[in-house]
C-alpha cells in the first residue's frame, strides 16, 4: 500500500518564529455579534503599522443564530457544533474579501490571529475535583480558516490563561501596552464594545525610551512594558444600551445611533442607583463579565422595571447609557491606582456622542481622546490587538497580563494551526 507522509508542520512555525517582521491579519467578533472585524498589519521590531481594515456584517439570520447560541435556554449542541465550522468559513471569507478590496495579496500575509466569537464565558466556573474550574467557549473553527487561506492561524486565546488560574479576560492589555504606553503620561485605554474594559498604563520612562512615536506605527511586541499594567472589565458597554433599543422599538432598531434617542431623554437617578448596586460593580479586579450577567435576561428585567416606573423610551435609553458611563467612572475611582491624564477611547461606543459626553461629565479633568488620533481606527483597534497577540504567540512571547486576568504566571496564549 502506498503511504503519504505530510511534511513536518513544525517547520512552518519555526520559519515564522525566525522572522523579525510579519504581516498579520487580526480577526474578531465582539459580544454584540455584529460581524467580523478584519485588520491587516505589519508587525516587527520597528513597530506596528495598520495597512487595511474593514468590518463584514453578519446577515440578520446568522446574527440571530449566534445570539441564540449565547443563551443556555436556547443553545443546542448540534447548532454549536455546526456554527463553529460555519463561522470558520465566514471569518476566512471576510479576510479574503479584505485582501481583494485593499489590493493586498493573500500570499503576502504570514499569520492570522483570530479571536473567534465568544458564546459563553464562565470565569468563576463550576466545581470539579474539589476546586473551581473556569471555562469559556469561542467558536469560529481556526482549522477552517487555515485550510481555506493556507495561512498559519493562532486562535482560542482565552483557555491557556484560564488553565493558569486566570479569568481568560481581558485579552488585549498586552497589545494596549505595545500601542499606547507613554513615557510621561498615565493613560487608560477604554474599550466600549458590548462589554466595556479598561487597561491602566502608568507612565514608564525606561521601557518606552527609544520606541517609535505613536501614530501609524507604535511600539514593538518584543519590548512591551506590561509588568505594572492593570486591566479588567468595567461592566456593560453597548450591550444594555443595544438591548434596550431593541426592546423599546420591538426589534426595529438594533442600536441608538450616535446616542440620539438617549440625548432626548432624562436619566432616572433612582433606577440608575439600583442598577449600580449589581454585585459585579463591587467586585475587585481581576474580573470579567459578559452576556451571562448583562445580556438579554438583564435587559428584559430593566425594561420591565423601567415601564413600571413610568419611564418613556427616551428615558430608558438615557438611563441605560448612564449605566455604562457611571460604571466606568466608578471603576476608575474605586479600582485604579489613580485617575489617568488621558483616556483613549475605542470600540463602537466611541461613536455614541451622548455616552462620551456623560463620560466627560463623570471624569472631569481626564482628557478623552480616541485611537483615531494615534492612527488606529476606533473600530479597528480590537482586531489589531489580536494580530499583535498572534505575533507574540508565534514568537513564543508570553502575551497575557497576570495582574489583569488573575493568572498565576505569564503564559503564551493561543493555539496554533499551521498553514500550508
Amino acid at each position: 500500500m502506498e503511504s503519504w507522509v505530510v511534511g513536518p508542520m513544525s517547520s512552518v512555525i519555526t520559519e515564522l518564529a525566525s522572522k523579525d517582521s510579519l504581516r498579520v491579519a487580526g480577526l474578531m467578533s465582539g459580544t454584540s455579534a455584529d460581524g467580523v472585524d478584519v485588520a491587516i498589519v505589519d508587525i516587527g521590531s520597528r513597530g506596528v503599522r495598520v495597512l487595511a481594515f474593514d468590518t463584514f456584517p453578519y446577515s440578520s439570520a446568522l446574527r440571530k443564530e449566534i445570539l441564540s447560541l449565547c443563551r443556555p435556554e436556547t443553545a443546542r449542541l448540534d447548532q454549536i457544533c455546526h456554527y463553529n465550522h460555519v463561522l470558520g468559513e465566514v471569518f476566512a471569507d471576510a479576510m479574503i474579501r479584505l485582501c481583494d478590496r485593499s489590493g493586498i495579496s493573500l500570499r503576502s500575509i504570514d499569520l492570522i490571529g483570530s479571536h473567534g466569537q465568544t458564546i459563553y464565558h464562565n470565569p468563576k466556573g463550576g466545581r470539579y475535583g474539589g476546586r473551581a474550574v473556569g471555562s469559556t467557549l469561542q467558536i469560529g473553527e481556526p482549522a477552517r480558516i487555515a485550510q481555506r487561506t493556507g495561512i498559519t492561524t493562532v486562535a482560542d486565546f482565552r483557555p491557556r490563561d484560564m488553565a493558569a488560574g486566570g479569568e481568560g479576560a481581558p485579552l488585549v492589555p498586552y497589545a494596549d501596552g505595545v500601542l499606547f504606553r507613554d513615557e510621561r503620561l498615565c493613560r487608560t485605554v477604554q474599550n466600549i464594545g458590548g462589554i466595556a474594559n479598561v487597561t491602566f498604563l502608568p507612565a514608564d520612562r525606561h521601557s518606552c525610551r527609544g520606541r517609535p512615536a505613536l501614530g501609524s506605527r507604535a511600539g514593538s511586541p518584543r519590548h512591551a512594558p506590561n509588568t505594572d499594567v492593570l486591566a479588567f472589565d468595567t461592566g456593560p458597554g453597548n450591550m444594555v444600551i443595544d438591548g434596550m433599543m431593541r426592546l423599546v422599538t420591538k426589534g426595529q432598531r438594533q442600536y441608538d445611533r450616535g446616542g440620539a434617542m438617549a440625548a432626548r431623554g432624562a436619566v432616572h437617578d433612582e433606577l440608575l442607583k439600583e442598577m449600580l448596586r449589581h454585585p459585579f460593580f463591587r467586585r475587585r479586579p481581576p474580573k470579567s463579565t459578559g452576556r451571562e450577567q448583562f445580556g438579554q435576561q438583564y435587559c428584559e428585567w430593566l425594561y420591565d422595571k423601567a415601564r413600571r416606573d413610568g419611564l418613556l423610551p427616551e428615558d430608558m435609553l438615557a438611563t441605560a447609557t448612564a449605566l455604562t458611563a457611571s460604571s466606568i467612572a466608578l471603576a476608575y475611582r474605586k479600582f485604579l491606582p489613580r485617575l489617568p491624564e488621558e483616556m483613549i477611547l475605542c470600540g463602537g461606543g466611541s461613536h455614541n456622542a451622548t455616552l462620551v459626553r456623560m463620560l466627560r461629565q463623570r471624569l472631569d479633568g481626564v482628557t478623552i481622546r480616541s485611537t483615531d488620533e494615534f492612527g488606529i481606527s476606533v473600530d479597528a483597534k480590537e482586531a489589531v490587538s489580536f494580530a499583535i497577540l498572534a505575533y507574540a504567540a508565534i514568537q513564543g512571547l508570553a502575551n497575557n497580563i497576570p495582574a489583569a486576568t488573575g493568572a498565576s504566571e505569564p503564559v503564551v496564549m493561543g493555539k496554533i494551526v499551521p498553514g500550508c
